[in-house]
């Protein structure tokens, strides 16, 4: 079955094929690091690794680039307002160089607890000031741009396509508009590439604006301080490291109307190239059934969630319960729906240490029939996967697959088989089932036998003990017709 996802530039379920056979390139919106993430921003995160681990499995190389937004993301999410970097500078005291890299070590630190795995370039935007200014370079140099007394912008009406990404009603958004923030934009919707800092504000990131992208001197002929626009950045950082034109875009469905749009605008201008082919989009992660919102204190960290007890695993395996373009709804409930999910396949997983070889004919008939059901799991579950990331799909085949371990004996349960499949779901969903489940210890063991010894003289005082012991060391067993099962607390 050939890989399949749902393109936001076509409206539909397209077909993957990327521009190498070998080599896929990704860009991913990654974070502004003011704050921590919350619930709602893991879930991008925690979708795009399921798909890189996807196209692994299929084969590709995967050249990634996910930037670090550290200045020119305004409160607005478009022009208006204050550097979010500022704002969070002024929030915790620092200075926006310190904010940032706090953050950013905090987002780094996020995405190997939930086992994401790092991009091949993970790029500040601090870092790109040259490339973002010879970009605007290019587009000055086509026509793209003009000047205002407050920064330089994109001229979108130079842009035929610019409403056809997100199908945008201009017409409608003009006719509907309130006092427009600034009369000097030809147009509502045109979009700052470079802003110019306020003679009377201090800000702790500024570069100097190159005079050849002016259209005309401002202050008397001195140098005019400035930072690059939110938008400007992926573009110059994807093209510069990627080249024109990417195999797959992603992010959240809030960045089609205004963030994805003017990137697109600005790349395509500049390349006359297509930008990406492939754009994936993952939809909103309600809370309670509501938006998150700082005022309502629902914007869940991973630091809120160790308080209440959970693992970051816990959380990814709740977001794998939804399809990528559907929306979520996060409760606890829900949350800890998940964590019984995870803890319960973490004693299917350390059933591998407790099976036993078995030599006669018929068992090895059995062995080999049961192996074939497990690899025929593994199949459905890729093609699950490839069928649009179908997470939800891919969870309830490997819960049908474990539980036909239920009721079996150790015996009859091949080791091999089980370990595959293991090893599938964790190179596909990233669940580290076999990290997460190590064989017991040698005293465990010990222990474990010297209790069946004490149930078998009807010792229960002493049955209970070892029991005891063995909770104590992070061990619990069950009682099975067949035998004692243990797993891990």
């Amino acid at each position: 079955m050939t890989l399949r996802l749902h393109n936001t530039l076509t409206k539909r379920i397209d077909t993957f094929a990327p521009l190498s056979d070998d080599k896929v390139t990704l860009y991913t919106c990654g974070p502004t690091v003011y704050d921590r993430p919350h619930v709602g921003n893991w879930a991008a995160y925690i979708y795009w690794d399921i798909l890189v681990r996807v196209l692994l499995d299929e084969g590709y190389r995967v050249e990634r680039v996910m930037n670090i937004t550290d200045v020119g993301h305004l409160v607005s999410d478009a022009d208006d307002g204050e550097d979010k970097l500022e704002k969070g500078a002024k929030r915790d005291g620092k200075t926006a160089w310190e904010v940032a890299e706090y953050y950013a070590e905090d987002f780094m630190s996020g995405m190997e607890k939930l086992g994401l795995i790092p991009p091949e370039h993970v790029v500040k935007a601090t870092d790109f000031i040259p490339q973002q200014l010879e970009l605007i370079r290019i587009l000055k140099e086509k026509g793209y741009t003009y000047q205002t007394t407050d920064g330089i912008y994109f001229d979108t009406a130079k842009f035929p396509a610019y409403a056809d990404f997100a199908h945008l009603d201009l017409v409608a958004q003009k006719a509907g508009a309130r006092v427009e923030d600034n009369p000097e934009k030809h147009q509502p919707w045109d979009f700052a590439l470079w802003k110019f800092t306020p003679v009377e504000q201090n800000r702790d990131m500024e570069w100097a604006t190159p005079a050849d992208l002016l259209d005309l001197p401002l202050n008397d002929g001195q140098e005019i301080m400035g930072f690059p626009g939110w938008h400007l950045e992926c573009s110059a950082m994807a093209m510069s490291i990627l080249g024109p034109t990417v195999d797959i875009h992603t992010g959240g469905i809030d960045h089609i109307p205004v963030h994805h749009t003017n990137e697109i605008a600005q790349s395509q201008a500049a390349s006359d190239a297509p930008f990406a082919h492939y754009w994936l989009h993952n939809n909103h992660l309600k809370i309670d059934g509501g938006k998150i919102s700082k005022s309502l204190g629902n914007g869940y960290t991973l630091q809120d969630l160790a308080e209440k007890g959970f693992e970051p695993l816990d959380l990814r395996m709740f977001i794998l319960q939804s399809q990528f373009t559907n929306e979520g709804n996060f409760t606890f409930a829900n949350l800890d729906a998940a964590k019984n999910r995870l803890t319960n396949w973490r004693h299917y997983a350390a059933l591998r240490h407790q099976t036993h070889d078995r030599l006669d004919d018929d068992k090895i008939k059995q062995d080999t029939d049961q192996y074939l059901s497990v690899a025929t799991s593994a199949i459905t579950l890729k093609e699950a996967l490839r069928d649009n990331l179908n997470t939800p799909l891919a969870l309830k085949v490997i819960d049908e697959s474990f539980a036909t371990l239920d009721g079996r004996s150790l015996e009859s349960i091949h080791p091999q088989g089980l370990v595959d499949l293991l090893e599938t779901i964790d190179e596909l969903l990233g669940l580290q089932l076999m990290a997460s489940t190590p064989d017991i210890s040698d005293d465990s063991k010990r222990l474990i036998i010297e209790r069946q010894r004490a149930r078998d003289n009807k010792d229960w005082a002493k049955s209970d003990e070892l029991r005891e012991q063995l909770s104590s060391a992070g061990v619990s067993v069950n009682d099975t017709p067949s035998g004692t099962v243990w797993s891990h607390l």
